[in-house]
């Protein structure tokens, strides 16, 4: 008897090294199809109601601080009146709040927004 090993046992050797780089094949397309899923369901579809709602966040995110501020300018002018208005300098303060804050809330949701287009460029 020799050594080397037999055409059967070549052959059974090849059909189970192509079943392996098969079946990794099929796992790596199974893992990308389930990445690709699980980023889908992530990324909410922009449609016109959502861009209306945000324009709805945006627009409360600048009156609820301006209307505040107006508000307690207000009460301090008659609590506690002097020379100058308390409901004018606060009303301009709540504005650029809320402005402030508008302003980092787009800004935010753009950088989200611009993050989860240069991952799906990626792929």
């Amino acid at each position: 008897m020799t050594d080397e090993p037999s055409s059967e046992s070549k052959a059974t050797k090849k059909q189970a090294t192509k079943a392996k780089e098969r079946a990794s094949s099929y796992s790596q397309k199974v893992g990308d199809m389930a990445s690709r899923k699980l980023k889908a369901q992530q990324h909410e579809t922009q449609t016109v109601w959502s861009g209306f709602g945000m324009m709805g966040l945006v627009g409360w995110s600048v009156a609820v601080p301006t209307v505040l501020g107006a508000t307690l300018g207000v009460w301090l002018d008659d609590h506690y009146a002097g020379e100058r208005s308390w409901t004018l300098m606060l009303l301009v303060v709540g504005l650029c709040l809320g402005c402030f804050n508008a302003w980092h809330w787009v800004d935010k949701e753009d950088k989200q927004i611009n993050q989860f287009k240069d991952t799906d460029d990626d792929d």
